[in-house]
């Protein structure tokens, strides 16, 4: 019965800006380390992003940091990505992942269904 429902990916331009969702449910969600994953087509998945229980701890893939940041709201049981200064690479399926970058890696049972971003003019 454990969840992972990710929302908020759509088509924007590159330098624009999207807020990916994840709801939670069927696990303790404060307890849980949590991590986003993108994967493109044709590509092997690429480790985005981490957070500790508690909000303090984050960790961000060379790939995206300073445009991203990661948050998580505990008591609305819902992980968040905020992205920001988009680029066309940054084109992908993204997933909600339970674990850091290690376990959400080596277990893709541990990820969501995944919310399309698409970065074009």
């Amino acid at each position: 019965q454990v969840q992972l429902v990710e929302s908020g990916g759509g088509l924007v331009q590159p330098g624009g800006s999207l807020r990916l969702s994840c709801a939670a449910s069927g696990f303790t969600f404060s307890s849980t380390y949590m991590s986003w994953v993108r994967q493109a087509p044709g590509k092997g998945p690429e480790w985005v992003s981490g957070i500790n229980t508690g909000g303090g701890g984050t960790r961000y893939a060379d790939s995206v940091k300073g445009r991203f940041t990661i948050s998580r709201d505990n008591a609305k049981n819902t992980l968040y990505l905020q992205m920001n200064s988009l680029k066309p690479e940054d084109t992908a399926l993204y997933y909600c992942a339970r674990g850091d970058r290690s376990l959400a890696m080596l277990r893709r049972d541990y990820w969501g269904q995944g919310t399309q971003v698409t970065v074009s003019s």
